[in-house]
């Protein structure tokens, strides 16, 4: 595989590994899988850069959006130009008032909604008649459906709270254009599922593992920095099932803290006085098939450097460590272990470890 950046999409989210492909690609092209299983697609970059290089893809992730991220780019049937007339009929709706206006939208005076009334509307007249198309045009059009309305928010980034004056962008008019789909190459699969339900049935060369990362910080912890939380819109856009809603934010009732928490995003400890989030990770490692895993991780993770460093030795060979933010090789004399930086003046670093299992 060549360890060139292909050009993927995907919406603004805390956890995209947009600026790292360049680094996972050129870590990937060193043990040159024919198979990698990227066990949190999120978006699905990572996902669609390895479809662009020919590798065949297992993509999977928790959140139902993703799911549909995956079957567009991944699985869809037809070239893009097979969608041109869809998108055109559904740009041309009249909007329609219904639920996603109801609870998401505000004029000009009206503050602290994800977006104006006249984009709302328009969504939720084209999300009525998605409901109508087949499985692939569904997914395509959810996609583009998707990364239209992302396109004209008022929020930082996430949907756990919104901005007190509307953004810029939240002026425009949202706009749906179809998705830069993938020729299929191979016959890549897409999961929806918890990662202890799938790892140990997946054969793949290459395990790409981006864990959501719970904050290391004692005194505020992660349960308000839930990915469930952060993008409980785009779920409800997929399921179009008019939830229960909670809170200032309007989020779904199942992204509460109590319901939605991943086991990596934990602070507490076991009773072993060790982290949980440490433990999940090496168990992931250690149920893995795959010869090779690239795993990123944060230093503002829960887990330390010294216990991060101890999960890879019991689980395999440190082959690289990277700092991406200076592409730098700190592998040497564990080097890497003094970047691990906790204050909280400094900026997280991300890091990728390459193991051979």
């Amino acid at each position: 595989m060549s360890p060139a950046t292909p050009r993927t999409e995907g919406i603004k989210y805390a956890g995209s590994k947009l600026k790292l492909l360049p680094h996972i690609l050129e870590l990937a092209a060193r043990v040159e899988p024919g198979t990698v299983f990227d066990g949190f697609s999120g978006t699905t970059r990572v996902s669609q850069a390895f479809a662009q290089c020919g590798v065949r893809v297992i993509a999977n992730d928790i959140a139902v959006w993703s799911k549909v991220f995956g079957d567009c780019y991944l699985l869809s049937p037809h070239p893009a130009e097979h969608y041109q007339d869809l998108i055109d009929h559904l740009n041309a709706l009249p909007g329609k008032d219904g639920w996603f206006t109801e609870h998401y939208s505000g004029d000009v005076n009206d503050l602290k909604k994800p977006w104006q009334r006249h984009n709302t509307l328009k969504l939720d007249a084209i999300r009525e008649e998605i409901e109508q198309l087949s499985p692939d045009e569904k997914a395509v059009a959810l996609t583009s459906l998707i990364l239209a309305m992302d396109e004209v928010d008022s929020t930082i980034g996430h949907y756990a709270s919104y901005l007190s004056d509307w953004s810029p962008r939240s002026y425009r008019e949202m706009k749906l254009r179809v998705p830069r789909l993938i020729p299929k190459t191979r016959e890549h699969e897409v999961h929806h599922a918890d990662i202890f339900d799938l790892v140990g049935s997946i054969e793949a060369d290459l395990a790409y593992y981006d864990p959501p990362y719970g904050s290391n910080n004692d005194k505020m912890p992660p349960s308000r920095v839930r990915y469930a939380a952060y993008y409980h819109l785009w779920t409800s856009i997929c399921l179009f099932d008019s939830p229960t809603l909670f809170g200032k934010a309007n989020r779904r009732a199942d992204t509460s803290d109590m319901l939605s928490a991943s086991v990596f995003e934990e602070y507490r400890k076991n009773e072993a006085g060790r982290f949980v989030v440490v433990e999940a990770i090496e168990r992931l490692l250690q149920q893995t098939k795959a010869r090779h895993v690239i795993l990123s991780y944060s230093s503002g993770g829960r887990a330390t450097a010294e216990e991060l460093n101890d999960v890879i030795s019991r689980s395999g060979k440190l082959i690289d460590a990277i700092e991406v933010d200076y592409k730098r090789n700190v592998m040497g004399g564990m080097r890497w272990t003094h970047e691990w930086i906790r204050d909280a003046e400094q900026t997280n670093r991300e890091f990728l470890f390459l193991i051979e299992k």
